[in-house]
């Protein structure tokens, strides 16, 4: 009948943010007046919550599925499938009209800061060097690593000869 007439059935999003203090009594009694609800989208479900403190907003988490039970057992038609847990905001003494209220921004999420290289405390001693500081070993030959220079003095010192033999590109001169 009232969808011949062009009426609508009010919206249960009013019913669930004017009762959501006793709705979250009910659920979750240790935060009473610690959080208030903010929103309420009645087609997708989804009651934004705004708590007082960082705390309160994983409690809030955490309750949620007892939080949504409560709020489709105290109004009817509500349909409250999702809680969104808004950033934390003080909350006001006296509820003051919603259009002065602004609206809760979500959170933004933590990014840890990438650091590139290593640290100079923990880069390996005579690494770093530079020309006016002398490392803790002398330098190289240019065109020769401090690596390939032990490995062949060990080698000579053993009395091997594999070190000794060119390799076969520079046997053919393409490698200099």
């Amino acid at each position: 009948m009232m969808t011949e007439r062009g009426m609508v059935a009010p919206a249960a999003g009013g019913s669930v943010l004017a009762r959501f203090d006793t709705i979250l009594a009910t659920a979750v009694p240790e935060l009473t007046g610690r959080a208030r609800g903010v929103a309420f989208d009645a087609d997708t479900g989804r009651l934004d919550v705004v708590p007082e403190a960082p705390a309160c907003g994983t409690k809030l988490r955490w309750s949620a599925p007892k939080l949504i039970a409560a709020a489709n057992e105290r109004v009817p038609n509500a349909d409250v499938r999702a809680l969104r847990v808004l950033a934390p905001a003080p909350l006001k003494a006296s509820p003051g009209p919603a259009s002065a209220d602004p609206a809760p921004q979500l959170a933004a999420p933590v990014v840890p800061v990438e650091r590139r290289g290593v640290p100079r405390a923990r880069r390996r001693p005579g690494r770093c060097a530079g020309p006016d500081r002398a490392g803790p070993h002398p330098a190289a030959p240019p065109g020769r690593s401090d690596r390939g220079r032990l490995r062949r003095a060990r080698a000579e010192r053993a009395g091997a000869t594999v070190f000794s033999t060119p390799h076969p590109r520079q046997a053919a001169g393409e490698v200099a």
